[in-house]
C-alpha cells in the first residue's frame, strides 16, 4: 500500500516537473500530472473523480468572482483614483501619515478578494507612483507593493488558504479574523515603513499629474457607502445569528457591488466590467479548479494519505525548524494546492497535540501568501514588478523582500508554537 502510494506520488511529481520545464503552465502542469498520477493508480482518466475536483473549491471561486468585481467597479468608478488623490493632497508632508494610509489602501482588495493579484491590478501602480515620488529606488517599490499584496491576500475575511485548509480538514471558518488581522497588519506596516527608510517627502503636484483626475461628482460618501454595505451584512449577522437571513459572501459581495453601481457619478459598463473580470480572473480560478482535481486524484491514488502520514509522523521541532521555508516553497510551485496538501495534515496533528487549531492555521496562512514572489510560477511578484515598472534583476526585487518577508515569517512561526496561549484571540 505504502509502496503503491509512493509510485503514485513520484509519477504526479515527475510529470509536474516535465511538464513545468516545458513551460506549459502551472495550471496545464498540475492537469496532466494529476492524470498521470489516475492512470499510474490504475484508474484511467476517471471522469467522476475529475468533475467532482473541479466543483471542490466551487464556493471559493464564486467569492472571488464577486469580490473582484465589486472592486473593479469601485475602480472604474473612480473611487480608488479619488481616495489615492485626496491622501496626496492632505497628506504629502506629512511622511509617516502617507506610508499609513498607503498600507490602509494596499491592504483593502486582498482582504475582500482573497488575491494579492487583484491588490497589484486594482491599486498596485497608484501606490508603486506614490512611493517613487518619495524618492525611493524602483526595486525597494515593488517590494513593497508585492509584501503589501502578500499581506492584503492575508489579511480577514477572505484567506483563501485558510479557508481551503479548514474545508479540508471539516473546519469552520470562524475565529480567523483577530489572528489573521495582527500578523497581516503588522507585517504590512514593517514592510512599507522598513522599505520607505530614507524617503523623502512627496511633491504632491509632480505627483497629481501622474494619477488621472477622479470623476465629477465623487465624494467621499459614494466611497464609503459599498463597504458599510457589506462589513454591516457581516456585522448584522454575527450580532444577530438567529434573526438576521444568511448572506453568503457572494451576495454581500454583490450588493456591495450594486450600491456602488447606484452611487457611481458615471455611467459604469455592468455587463463589460464583470466580462473583463472574469476574464482576468481565469488563471488564477484555474489553478484553484485544477487545485481540487489534483487533491481529488491523489486522495483516490493514497499519495495525499501518504503526505498526510509524512507530515504527522514528523517530529514537531522538525516541523517547526521547517515550517517557515517549506511552505512559500510549497506556495511557488504548487500554489493554493499546498494548502490542502500540507495544512490538512498539519491542522490534524497541531490539534492533536494539543495546539490551537484556528490560530495554528492562522500562522500558516499567512506565510503562504509570501511564496507568490518564488519562481516557477511568482503569480504576484511578476505582477508587482510590472505594476511600478521595475525592469532590473528579478533576484535584486526578491533581495528587498527578503527582510520583510523573514519578519513575516517569525511573527507566524511564533503564532504556530504559541497557540495554546494565544487561543484567546480566535474567540475574541
Amino acid at each position: 500500500m505504502y509502496a503503491h502510494a509512493a509510485m503514485v506520488l513520484a509519477v504526479i511529481a515527475v510529470a509536474f516537473v516535465i511538464a513545468i520545464l516545458l513551460r506549459l503552465g502551472t495550471e496545464i502542469s498540475m492537469l496532466i500530472a494529476a492524470i498521470a498520477g489516475a492512470i499510474a493508480h490504475g484508474a484511467g482518466i476517471p471522469a467522476r473523480h475529475i468533475v467532482e475536483g473541479t466543483f471542490t473549491y466551487f464556493d471559493v471561486v464564486f467569492i472571488f468572482i464577486t469580490a473582484t468585481f465589486f472592486m473593479n467597479l469601485l475602480k472604474e468608478a473612480g473611487g480608488v483614483t479619488y481616495i489615492v488623490r485626496g491622501i496626496i493632497s492632505k497628506f504629502h508632508k506629512n511622511r509617516v501619515a502617507l506610508l499609513l494610509l498607503l498600507t490602509l489602501i494596499m491592504l483593502v482588495p486582498g482582504a475582500l478578494t482573497g488575491s494579492g493579484t487583484v491588490t497589484v491590478l486594482v491599486v498596485g501602480s497608484f501606490v508603486g507612483t506614490v512611493l517613487s515620488y518619495m524618492g525611493i529606488p524602483k526595486d525597494r517599490v515593488a517590494a513593497a507593493v508585492f509584501m503589501g499584496s502578500a499581506m492584503s491576500a492575508a489579511a480577514p475575511p477572505i484567506n483563501l488558504w485558510a479557508m481551503m485548509a479548514a474545508a479540508g480538514a471539516n473546519m469552520p471558518y470562524v475565529g480567523f479574523t483577530l489572528p489573521l488581522g495582527i500578523i497581516s497588519v503588522a507585517g504590512a506596516l514593517f514592510s512599507i515603513f522598513y522599505l520607505a527608510r530614507g524617503s523623502k517627502p512627496i511633491d504632491a503636484e509632480q505627483a497629481l499629474k501622474e494619477i488621472p483626475e477622479a470623476p465629477e461628482g465623487m465624494a467621499w460618501y459614494k466611497v464609503a457607502i459599498p463597504f458599510v454595505v457589506f462589513f454591516g451584512i457581516i456585522v448584522l449577522g454575527r450580532q444577530f445569528p438567529f434573526s438576521m437571513p444568511v448572506i453568503g459572501l457572494p451576495l454581500a459581495f454583490m450588493l456591495s457591488a450594486l450600491a456602488v453601481v447606484l452611487l457611481s457619478p458615471v455611467k459604469l459598463r455592468v455587463f463589460e466590467i464583470l466580462s473583463n473580470t472574469v476574464e482576468d480572473l481565469l488563471p488564477l480560478i484555474s489553478t484553484v479548479t485544477i487545485v481540487g482535481i489534483l487533491v481529488q486524484i491523489m486522495a483516490l491514488s493514497g499519495a495525499r494519505g501518504l503526505i498526510s502520514l509524512s507530515v504527522v509522523t514528523m517530529p514537531l521541532a522538525a516541523i517547526f525548524a521547517a515550517l517557515f521555508v517549506v511552505l512559500p516553497v510549497s506556495e511557488g510551485i504548487f500554489q493554493y494546492a499546498s494548502a490542502p496538501l500540507l495544512g490538512v495534515p498539519l491542522v490534524f496533528l497541531l490539534n492533536m497535540k494539543g495546539y490551537d487549531p484556528v490560530i495554528a492555521l492562522a500562522g500558516m496562512a499567512s506565510m503562504w501568501p509570501l511564496g507568490d514572489c518564488l519562481p516557477p510560477t511568482a503569480p504576484v511578484g511578476r505582477g508587482a514588478v510590472m505594476a511600478v515598472g521595475y525592469d532590473g534583476d528579478y533576484k535584486a526585487f526578491l533581495k528587498q523582500c527578503l527582510v520583510p518577508a523573514l519578519f513575516v515569517l517569525v511573527i507566524g512561526t511564533l503564532f504556530v508554537v504559541f497557540s495554546p496561549k494565544l487561543g484567546f484571540l480566535a474567540r475574541g
